[in-house]
């Protein structure tokens, strides 16, 4: 057991375990974020669509801070991208807990999600930069891992503290983005690589738009992700059942729990496997947890239901992860993350809003059955795009080894800073 924890945890340099602190520290925090949508269903008794639109929008605000918080990453760098955006985040979640006319909370959500999407790219970029090419996989895994487990305990806190004063999710949220930004700042220097150690030739701002291939896995995923950000209809779903709307707070942990549990355990298992293979398993089981979601009528039978879309959510994440690592090239790293991060959080608007408004049009039971067919068609997909990312692969594994002596001679490579 000792050396199965060491193959998980050791060998991680220590600036990784500040970022993978804070991010511990800011999901477990993450109370308003993650109970917006029961805040405004049953606190504010807005309807399932103007609530979907809410979280719909924040989600765009996400996508569209991700883009500029990418380019800012590797022109400005990765510390003052994080604090610039972390700060009116805290802010912008305060205001937003206080916030009474439609409008208002439509605005404040958009512009929490740009502060947020803003500091994704340089977050995940800071990671890459301080861990070894080899350690990359587990050291994203381990942060997710931490993503997880700080839903699962802000899940369980939200609950508690929507019945005995709403307002708290918000300023505790707040008081938690603030915190959270304080330590980057404190203990997480800047580890963007020198020029010396990327590629002789700069990335333009066109790199990423004619990578076809990049781009083709970044559609891919924003359409299982948009299966996967359904979750937040649930409630919908738990009400038109008889169901607490709070309940969601409790089935959705089964989520969290799930994740935290076999997380540590999934790189290992898939680590050999073709990226596609697992893709495709991983959309066809998010498709059939949210296709079944009609038969259930309990809690237990949706907690049933969120199992088996998890794991799809855990496959999706492990292989997302290694690809977007494995397809970027070190000098347009944070520009990478940036459109791989707008393609994740575009899917947080087009998950809740569009499944909020199917939901009311059509019902509960055509959405899931939608999502259902969706995820059939991403098995296909996925396994269709796997030859040529396979031979994109290839050939950049080519200049890396072409690369590697001038790398070799560098002081500073990346992956050894601190």
């Amino acid at each position: 057991m000792s050396k199965w924890w060491r193959q998980i945890v050791g060998g991680l340099p220590v600036t990784f375990w500040y970022l993978w602190t804070a991010s511990l520290i800011n999901r477990t925090g993450a109370v308003g974020q993650l109970y917006l949508g029961v805040y405004l269903l049953s606190v504010r008794h807005f309807d399932a669509a103007y609530a979907g639109l809410v979280i719909g929008l924040g989600g765009a605000g996400t996508a569209l801070g991700a883009l500029p918080g990418g380019i800012l990453a590797d022109r400005w760098g990765r510390r003052p991208t994080m604090l610039a955006a972390g700060l009116p985040a805290a802010i912008t979640m305060l205001f937003l807990g206080h916030a009474t006319g439609r409008a208002s909370i439509l605005i404040l959500s958009t512009l929490l999600g740009v502060f947020l999407g803003a500091v994704r790219p340089a977050f995940t970029a800071s990671i890459i930069d301080v861990v070894a090419v080899a350690d990359r996989g587990r050291a994203l895994n381990l942060n997710y891992w931490a993503f997880n487990l700080g839903s699962g305990a802000a899940a369980l806190l939200a609950g508690l503290l929507v019945r005995v004063e709403p307002a708290l999710l918000f300023a505790l949220n707040a008081g938690v983005l603030l915190f959270s930004t304080l330590l980057l700042a404190w203990k997480v220097p800047e580890t963007r690589p020198a020029p010396a150690t990327t590629a002789t030739t700069p990335a333009g701002p066109g790199t990423v738009a004619r990578d076809r291939v990049f781009l083709t896995f970044v559609g891919l995923a924003m359409l299982g992700w948009t299966m996967i950000e359904t979750n937040k209809i649930l409630p919908v779903a738990l009400t038109a059942d008889g169901l607490d709307v709070t309940s969601y707070g409790q089935v959705i942990v089964v989520n969290m729990a799930l994740i935290v549990i076999g997380q540590l355990f999934l790189l290992r298992l898939t680590e050999h496997r073709r990226r596609e293979h697992v893709l495709a398993v991983s959309a066809m089981a998010a498709g059939l947890g949210f296709g079944l979601v009609p038969l259930a009528d309990t809690l237990w039978a949706y907690a049933l239901t969120v199992a088996v879309w998890t794991i799809g959510e855990m496959l999706m994440t492990v292989a997302n992860s290694a690809l977007t690592v494995e397809l970027a090239p070190p000098e347009a790293r944070g520009r990478y993350q940036g459109v791989f991060s707008f393609g994740l959080t575009a899917a947080m608007f087009v998950g809740p809003s569009l499944g909020g408004l199917v939901a009311d049009r059509f019902g509960p039971d055509t959405l899931w059955v939608a999502v259902l067919g969706l995820g059939m068609l991403l098995t296909a997909a996925h396994l269709a795009a796997g030859p040529p990312q396979n031979r994109r692969l290839a050939q950049l594994r080519l200049v890396s080894e072409h690369a590697a002596p001038h790398r070799s001679s560098c002081r500073d490579e990346p992956g050894t800073a601190a």
